[in-house]
């Protein structure tokens, strides 16, 4: 049956977006409810903390030291264009499984959660999850997340986990039907 005008689903965007409203949503509250630098639960004993946390660079506050114009251009301008770089291989590519296109959008939703608040938060960065790691790699306790994080990690684990499980698109269609 030949091609009657196919469209790369959109869907994924629209996981994209809910990731970037639940992310803000979740860090109005820690904002209005946690004061920064306080744990205001814990769970677990000492393993899970919720927290109000500010972070002005990277992931595990990579960058946090550097001269305002090149955090900026870093920290704002680099993941802009990486995510609009993401959005044009969306659409262009067909080598994207379902499943990678699905993770596509949550590494998108995660990285704009993340640059709003870059943007409009001088602050810094809101995170607010903390876990106990029991001294692995010489942390007692992993860097401080938020949703937009968790986003971008797993789905870029999954992403990458699709990318050896599951066969893509294009090399289907060299294969003859059964």
């Amino acid at each position: 049956m030949a091609d009657q005008g196919y469209r790369k689903p959109l869907a994924p965007f629209i996981l994209a977006a809910a990731i970037v409203v639940v992310d803000q949503l979740t860090k109005l509250a820690i904002v209005a409810a946690i004061k920064p630098g306080r744990i205001a639960w814990r769970a677990l004993g000492d393993f899970f903390w919720l927290v109000h946390q500010k972070n002005t660079g990277a992931a595990f506050s990579m960058g946090d030291g550097l001269a305002e114009p090149l955090r900026v251009a870093i920290l704002i301008i680099v993941p802009v264009a990486l995510m609009a770089a993401l959005c044009i291989y969306y659409f262009r590519t067909d080598e994207l499984t379902h499943l990678q296109r699905w993770a596509l959008g949550g590494i998108i939703g995660g990285g704009v959660g993340n640059i709003v608040d870059r943007i409009f938060r001088p602050e810094g960065v809101i995170d607010f999850l903390s876990f106990k790691f029991y001294g692995l790699f010489g942390l007692e306790r992993w860097p401080t997340f938020n949703v937009a994080d968790m986003s971008v990690v797993v789905c870029g684990i999954l992403l990458v986990a699709a990318g050896f499980f599951v066969a893509s698109p294009a090399a289907d269609q060299g294969k003859p039907k059964a």
